[in-house]
């Protein structure tokens, strides 16, 4: 079953007609029923700035005439249901081990939000929390959550409901992207977009670990200091080795990076495509979940 049919969205469930992905450079759109091409609507530079401590919308009016353009007419009156695809670096994503986890959702989001507390730039009773259990053999689970702020996910739902939209559905690219990965062995999924590079550590399917990084700076050197702690942990943790690098979001750069990462890292990778294409830097949220709603079909 696809990843996002089992994590539940910050904010409730699908399936809506429309898709969205938002980054800095602009919004990525599918319409799901009937099913086309994706399309993109640029961003002026600066309208948006990516962060989980402050507002992201810096231009709202930039925003809002991108998700009209992106929606298209509606000739109805009717709310369309959507799916918000929002970027990494507004939220926080993290992997929490549990020796036993309660059956009842109340005490399971009370405990989820009380291992998160201390980790966050922001209080975790004032955001949207969703979370998914991953058995992780005998009574021990490993939890995969999401947290947001409130503030920070209505800013961006707001132009899309002014556009007559419901974003019934929100997650973030990272978790969407997952679903295009089907690597079962030990592997390390980067993914690159905007300012930030988020590594994921992945077995046999199993979402392990997840780091969100803000780069000072995006060359290939640079990301690759930035991966090798990675990948030291790892070994630590598993006593093993990575069998795979999975790339996303590298552009024109994916083979530069392919060749790059391989030397200096010494490990087989591997840039994740669809039939579309690479998994791009604006886009591959909104392909894992095209492909998950497909699995769902």
């Amino acid at each position: 079953m696809a990843l996002l049919h089992r994590l539940k969205g910050l904010l409730s469930e699908p399936p809506p007609a429309l898709a969205f992905e938002i980054s800095e450079a602009g919004i990525t759109a599918a319409r799901l029923r009937p099913k086309g091409e994706t399309t993109f609507h640029p961003l002026k530079p600066g309208s948006i700035s990516v962060s989980p401590v402050r507002d992201n919308i810096l231009v709202p009016d930039d925003l809002s005439a991108a998700v009209r353009a992106a929606a298209g007419s509606n000739g109805t009156r009717k709310r369309r249901d959507t799916a918000l695809i929002l970027p990494d670096y507004c939220a926080r994503v993290a992997v929490l081990d549990f020796d036993e986890f309660p059956s009842d959702r109340k005490e399971q989001l009370s405990l989820v939000r009380f291992r998160l507390r201390k980790s966050l730039p922001f209080d975790v009773e004032e955001a949207a929390v969703s979370y998914f259990p991953q058995p992780a053999g005998g009574k021990k689970v490993d939890v995969v959550a999401a947290v947001a702020p409130h503030e920070i996910v209505s800013r961006y739902e707001a132009p899309f409901r002014a556009a007559g939209l419901n974003p019934g559905y929100v997650t973030v690219s990272s978790l969407a992207f997952l679903d295009l990965v089907t690597e079962k062995s030990l592997a390390v999924a980067a993914k690159f977009g905007g300012h930030t590079l988020t590594v994921m550590v992945l077995d046999k399917g199993r979402l392990k670990l997840v780091r969100c990084l803000e780069l000072g700076s995006a060359g290939l050197g640079d990301i690759v200091a930035d991966l090798y702690p990675t990948f030291v942990f790892v070994e630590d943790q598993y006593g093993a080795r990575a069998e795979k690098l999975l790339l996303a979001g590298f552009g024109e750069r994916t083979e530069a990076a392919r060749a790059q990462f391989h030397n200096e890292l010494g490990i087989e990778v591997e840039p994740v495509r669809t039939s579309a294409g690479l998994a791009g830097e604006n886009n591959a949220g909104l392909l894992g979940y095209l492909r998950s709603m497909a699995q769902g079909d």
